[in-house]
């Protein structure tokens, strides 16, 4: 008897914040972009500019560290009169990431980030913090630094883009703009995905 695999929609996310961890700091900004779908019969990648998602935000809190603020380069004065604000951001973000769901036959959405663990963290907060849910559940979070450690057979502590085969990095540059990042990590992602691994 072969059992039904549900597809899953793999999403790549990247955010920029002002601070380490959300609540006492806030997400200035993220980009979304799809990256493909799977299914039982394999991975089928997405171009990555076709479908996204970016919102920049209006600060939570008068706290954050000058360092993080530099990487992104945004402006938390500007942001603060004109960013969205994190309620409807993310119920626009939900409604978009269902409308994909539906698009894709079902697919379960599936969060993927390099490395997630950042990015899911600041996400999932706002989700739950500003609509009470997350289209993604409480779990559907892939970390690509953890797919390259498992295919390439490597200490998870050992991996960095630079260890990397050059083949399988996007050949767009990492600019800290998020949906430029997103769109950057879509195109990793679909590479490691093919990539049969050591």
């Amino acid at each position: 008897m072969t059992r039904r695999v549900k597809p899953s929609l793999y999403i790549s996310v990247d955010i920029e914040a002002d601070g380490p961890v959300p609540g006492p700091f806030s997400m200035l900004s993220f980009g979304a972009a799809v990256a493909g779908r799977q299914d039982g019969a394999g991975y089928e990648p997405a171009d990555p500019e076709q479908q996204t998602f970016y919102r920049e935000l209006r600060p939570i809190s008068e706290e954050f560290e000058p360092q993080a603020l530099a990487v992104s380069g945004l402006d938390r004065e500007r942001l603060t009169a004109e960013g969205s604000e994190p309620a409807l951001a993310m119920a626009e973000f939900g409604t978009w990431v269902e409308g994909l769901r539906e698009a894709h036959g079902g697919a379960q959405p599936v969060m993927c980030g390099y490395p997630a663990a950042y990015d899911w963290m600041f996400l999932y907060w706002y989700q739950m913090r500003f609509t009470g849910s997350s289209p993604f559940g409480h779990s559907g979070c892939l970390d690509m630094k953890t797919l390259y450690a498992t295919k390439a057979r490597l200490p998870l502590r050992a991996v960095s883009k630079g260890t990397m085969p050059r083949e399988l990095l996007s050949r767009r540059r990492h600019t800290h703009h998020a949906l430029d990042d997103a769109i950057e990590q879509a195109e990793l992602f679909s590479n490691l995905m093919a990539w049969p691994g050591v």
